[in-house]
């Protein structure tokens, strides 16, 4: 932390400071665009999920047509 001796801040540990400041500023930016490709992941893969499941009841309710309509006859 920054210290003052004599009423005046020490140039050297405000730097040091400053330049922990900027590193972390750096690390959040980017922690902030991995989250938002995180969240383009997530919405892409919700949406094939319900594509297949649209896929998979079309495919089912086809073929329980067949069925029924195979055995009516």
């Amino acid at each position: 932390m920054v210290e003052f001796q004599n009423g005046e801040i020490d140039p050297v540990k405000y730097g040091v400071l400053w330049q922990k400041v900027q590193d972390m500023d750096k690390k959040v930016d980017k922690m902030e665009r991995q989250l938002e490709q995180l969240l383009e992941l997530a919405n892409k893969g919700k949406g094939g999920l319900w594509f297949g499941m649209t896929v998979a009841s079309a495919v089912s309710g086809f073929v329980g047509f067949l069925l029924s309509h195979w055995k009516g006859n």
